[in-house]
């Protein structure tokens, strides 16, 4: 029976990009998420340890932050060239939000799971690649 080798990611952008869809950051063969935003314990192929990801809230800073950008020259654009009433403006802006939000949620947490597990951060190896072993309690 042959182990199962890792295609590991050779730069962090590639990395990042596997956490982006969703997919296991190391070998990019299963899913990263088991529910909306909440991550695998464990890849099914490599055995990476996903529990000691720390993104806290840095997913939905970086979804506000990505979300306003490109809302605020839709906005102003709207707001310049058309005639439409204020209530119909308001009403496109909290649809587009929300959409926009809800849908950059996840692949900015596969993504920062990604770069975490890259830099060897929040318990991480400080190695790419080094899978995190599971401590076994010492026998007396």
């Amino acid at each position: 029976m042959t182990a199962f080798v890792p295609d590991l990611p050779r730069t962090l952008a590639a990395a990042m990009r596997r956490g982006f869809v969703g997919k296991c950051p190391r070998c990019g063969g299963t899913h990263l998420f088991r529910a909306f935003l909440k991550p695998v314990d464990r890849c099914g192929l490599c055995g990476q340890d996903w529990t000691l990801h720390a993104a806290d809230d840095f997913p939905p800073y970086v979804s506000i932050i990505i979300t306003g950008h490109v809302m605020a020259p839709f906005l102003i654009i709207l707001g310049a060239m058309t005639a439409i009433s204020l209530w119909i403006t308001m009403s496109v802006a909290v649809v587009m939000a929300v959409v926009m939000l809800m849908g950059l949620l996840q692949p900015a947490k596969g993504a920062i799971i990604a770069l975490q597990w890259w830099m060897g951060m929040a318990g991480f190896a400080t190695r790419s690649g080094k899978v995190e072993v599971e401590e076994t309690p010492a026998k007396i």
